[in-house]
Order: structure tokens, then sequence, then C-alpha cells
């Protein structure tokens, strides 16, 4: 076994793992990395499978590394519905993360961008265009170790590999070595990844935004060494949409298995394991599913639907309600607390009451304006994660004349020029004595929501909603309290008939609370993750229109943004990254 841990003052190590069995030098390498004296560097492995292992043969290798013990169950619990694609699972408190990509070693590798510093070589796709791949992802230097070939195929191998630029050497049966090729190596080759031009090395960085989707970029920068300023115009974290009491996190279904699915069980994954790891179970978020009622009849699965699918999403049909999916791994969040936790890491200053009103590039990085025109911060790094002002403030930055300075504004915004913005009304209220024989025992959706029981300072609460409308002029709620509760009310006659006969009195004598805020989307509904400035360091960046699954994709897009400036490991298929782009 190398020394997988030999850092060469690099902020992360990278293993890439061709044939992930049961586990085992996964393990093997996070408890070197766990016993080093440095492993506050991030430590990123990605192991490929036809099939991914089950959580009984992970939990019986996980007995061989006493070291680990402690964090077993935070594996463990992390090992469910590992459809064919990719899935990242976080551990280590955001220092180790394993991305799982299960599929064809060539297709997999095809869908990433990154460069491994190891290679673990195992023997179940040696084909002459799998090891193009590997050798892809290698620079020169990179560590290259067997395990597992026997004589018919380790000289064949050796060969190959070695045609490929490996220098090899061969002990005990098996080979280890380097790659080193006699040729000059194009950039992505060379450890420059195309999806982000060179590595950041993490100095100071502007958030501008203190929602889901800037608290989210800020912790994920911080735990990777930035010093993050988190800048924002109101008095309070989570002002704006992100300010909504509790909001459920529920995978999307289709037919299909679209993007926009494939996505949301990505970012769920992200966003269950923040919360557990920083929020208190049943005060600050619960875990405890939500059955999802189609109201139309149709269950939304693909036909072709595998058993891991059914840990995410599963047929729930009912005589009694119809037509149903059970997803077990949904949860209710409080979206402002877990914002108050992403604000309070190392590393992270949340700086309120500060509106931005420009961004002046310069050849250092970047100049953030008030509205008086009274310098606010620096930095090499800005993030824009203003929700619905995000665009105003690009653009404003387009048109300040600056752009013949480096770096420069990319010159068009694409997908951030649909950027639009949504009025909504959540419906809520206290419980009252006898509530509990009609409400649900888990959250309902399908027809707007209802999560029957959530801890308030006040006593336990009910929500129901929400409603969705374009913003009049001037920003404007189009619609009065009054028409948004009714029609949160004829929701729910539609999703629990006995529910909302029983609330109905309530909403007829105006004793029913509101929560309204405004969510930012695009025109195809998914999010923006994208440098929006163009150069050898950009340095401009934008994470907006989370829309209204913020909880499902925040944690994803911040990881994807930190993934991308770093050239890091990416946290899902490059085919679904480019979606996200501007």
């Amino acid at each position: 076994m190398p020394a997988f841990l030999a850092w060469q003052n690099r902020p992360a190590w990278c293993v890439l793992d061709t044939a992930f069995d049961d586990g085992h030098h996964f393990l093997s390498t996070w408890q070197k990395w766990l016993c080093d004296s440095q492993h506050s560097r991030m430590l990123h492995y990605v192991a490929v499978c036809g099939q991914a292992p089950n959580r009984a043969s992970v939990q019986r290798a996980l007995q061989a590394f006493p070291a680990l013990q402690p964090h077993a169950d935070t594996l463990t619990r992390q090992w469910f519905g590992l459809l064919p694609g990719f899935h990242r699972i976080v551990l280590g408190d955001g220092q180790v993360l394993l991305t799982l990509c299960v599929g064809d070693l060539k297709a997999m590798l095809r869908e990433q961008r990154f460069t491994a510093d190891t290679v673990l070589l195992g023997p179940s796709d040696t084909t002459h265009w799998a090891l193009k791949a590997v050798a892809r992802c290698c620079r020169r230097g990179t560590v290259l170790v067997t395990h597992g070939l026997n004589d018919t195929t380790r000289e064949p191998l050796h060969d190959v590999l070695a045609a490929l630029g490996f220098e090899l050497q061969v002990q005990a049966g098996q080979m280890h070595g380097h790659f080193n090729p006699r040729w000059d190596l194009s950039n992505s080759r060379g450890g420059r990844p195309d999806l982000s031009a060179v590595a950041a090395t993490p100095t100071s960085c502007v958030v501008i935004g203190a929602g889901l989707a800037g608290a989210s970029v800020a912790a994920a920068l911080a735990r990777r060494g930035w010093r993050v300023q988190v800048l924002d115009a109101a008095p309070t974290p989570a002002a704006g949409a992100s300010g909504l009491p509790a909001g459920l996190a529920v995978p999307h279904t289709s037919p299909d298995n679209s993007p926009r699915s494939r996505l949301s069980r990505a970012g769920l994954r992200l966003t269950l394991e923040q919360a557990r790891f920083m929020l208190v179970s049943g005060h600050d978020y619960e875990a405890c599913g939500t059955l999802e009622r189609r109201l139309d009849g149709k269950l939304g699965l693909p036909a072709d639907w595998p058993q891991a699918g059914n840990d995410w999403s599963a047929d729930a049909t009912d005589p009694a309600t119809g037509a149903a999916l059970w997803h077990p791994h949904a949860a209710w969040i409080k979206p402002a607390q877990l914002i108050a936790a992403w604000l309070k890491q190392p590393g992270v200053n949340w700086v309120p009451n500060t509106k931005v009103n420009r961004l002046t590039p310069t050849p250092e990085g970047w100049v953030i304006s008030g509205a008086a025109g009274q310098l606010l911060a620096t930095a090499p790094l800005v993030v824009v994660a203003a929700a619905g002002q995000s665009l105003v403030l690009l653009k404003s930055t387009r048109d300040d004349g600056s752009a013949s300075l480096s770096p420069t504004l990319k010159p068009g915004f694409g997908r951030v020029d649909s950027l639009h913005e949504l009025a909504g009304q959540v419906s809520w209220g206290l419980h009252q004595p006898g509530d509990a024989a009609v409400f649900p025992d888990v959250p309902v959706n399908g027809s707007g929501s209802f999560i029957p029981a959530v801890p308030t300072p006040v006593g336990p609460a009910w929500f129901a909603g929400a409603t969705y409308e374009a913003l009049g002029a001037a920003g404007r709620h189009p619609l009065s309290q009054t028409t948004q509760h009714s029609d949160n009310l004829n929701k729910l006659e539609a999703l629990l008939p006995s529910t909302a006969a029983r609330l109905k009195p309530r909403y007829q004598h105006h004793s029913v609370q509101a929560w309204s805020g405004v969510r930012c989307a695009t025109s195809d509904r998914l999010p923006v993750v994208d440098a929006m400035a163009v150069g050898e360091s950009p340095g401009l960046w934008v994470s907006a229109a989370l829309g209204s699954r913020g909880l499902s994709l925040c944690v994803l897009c911040a990881e994807l943004l930190a993934a991308r400036l770093h050239a890091e490991p990416l946290p899902v298929e490059k085919r679904l990254a480019r979606l996200l782009s501007a």
C-alpha cells in the first residue's frame, strides 16, 4: 500500500479506486488520513463500481478498522439509494468526501473532472479504453497500485499501462509505479480539469446573500480554508424566502428519471447529512419521511425503477388514499436554523445591514461598494447569492464601464437572464385540542403540502401551502393575504379532506397566521451555479434560483461550486452539472 498521505503541501489528496468492492481500500485510506497529524486537509476518494456493495458488507469491512468505529454510523446512514450515477457521501466533519460512481468505469470517468494523486487499479475493467480514461485523470507523479491481479492479466496490463505513460515495478505479484509520460501533457492531463482551468488557492472571499444559497456556499468554502465574509442587506440572516418557518426537503420523481429528479436526490442526501450534523432532531428538523399523494392517479416513477430506488421513493398505494408514494428519507427542516449553523462555522464572518450596490473588477480581484459608493470589501473571489437581486447586481457590474479590467465578465448571462421572482404564502396555526385525531402522522404533499407538527416557542404548529404568484409592478404581491389563504385551503381540501374540514373554520374566522416570501427561479426551474467572469482566475461566481427546492438543492450547489473552483471531483455527473451553468 503506498503512502497515500504524502501530502506534498497540497490542500487535498485525491484517490481514484477503479474497483470498489466492500470499501476495504477506502476504509484503509480513511483510517490513515484520520491518524495523520495533518488531516485538517481534505481527502477526496473517487470510487467506481458496476454495482454498489450493500450496507451489510460495508459494515463487516468496518469491523477491521478500530479507528473508524466512532464514525461508522455516519457512513452507514448515508449508504442508501445507490442508483446508477454519482453519490456524494460526507465524512470527517466534511473533510473526507467519498464520491461513489455506480456504473461502467469508462462511462463514469467521462462524467468526472478531477486529477487523481493516487490510483488503485483493480482487475474488474482493464480494457485499453478504460485504462486510457484512467490515465486522463492522472497528473505527472500520480501513484498507481494494482490489486487482485493474477499472472494471466498482469503482463498484458503492464504493457498497456507503460504505453499510456506509467513507469512500473512488480512486487509480490502486484504492480506499482507512477505516471511519468515521455510526452508533454495538455492542461487537462496536467492536473487542470477543463471545468475549472486552475484550482483556486483559498484566501479571502465575499459571499453576497445570507439565505440558503449564500450560507451553504460560505460553509463549503470555509471548510476548504477560505476566510469568508457574508454580506447581507437585512439585519438578520434568512430574511428572504429562506426565512420560511419550516419547509419540506423531498425527492422529486418523474417517469423518465429526469435531471431534476436526479439532482434533487443528490442534493437531499447532502442536506440531510448537514441537518443531522448541525441541528437538533425533533426541534430544528425531523427526518420523518413524507407521503406524496398522487392526485392524478399516476405514481410518477420509472417503469424499470430498481430496488435501490425504493430507498428514495416507493409505491404506497392504499385503498383509502389512492395512488401515493412514500419518501422515507424526506424531512421537514427549519431553514433559518440551518443557515445560522452555517454562518457560525469557523472562517465565516456574517455582516448584516450591508447592501451591495456594485462590483468593480480590478487586476487584483473585486471591489465591493455600497449604494453611496462607499467601500464595503475587497476580495479575489466573490459569490453572488442574492436571489432575485443577483441579476440586478450582475447587470450593474457589466454596465459600469470597468469591463476592460481583468477579470472581465462573460459577454452574455444565458440562463441567468431568465431569473424571475415568485411570491408565495404559507398558512399556519397552533395546535388545538383534538387536532391530532385528524392530522396525519407525517408530512403530506402532492397538492401543496401539509406539515402536521413543528415545535415553536409558543407550542406545536401546523403549516399548509404554498401559493405561487408572479410579482406585480414594483415588487407588489399580486393577491391579498385572504385570497392566498383561500388558495392554500383549496389545496388542502384536495390533499387531506378531513384535515381541511377541521381547519376550515379557522380560515373562515381569520385566525390562521400567514408567512409570505419571494422565491427566485429560472425558466427551466433549475438553479444557476457558474463562474460569471472569464480569465485564468475568474473570481466572480453566482449561486441562485433555488426556487421552491432550496432545502434539497442548496448544499449540492455549494459543493458543485467548490468542486469547480478547486478542480475537485464533481458531486454529480458532468452532464448534470452543465445543466446548472449560466
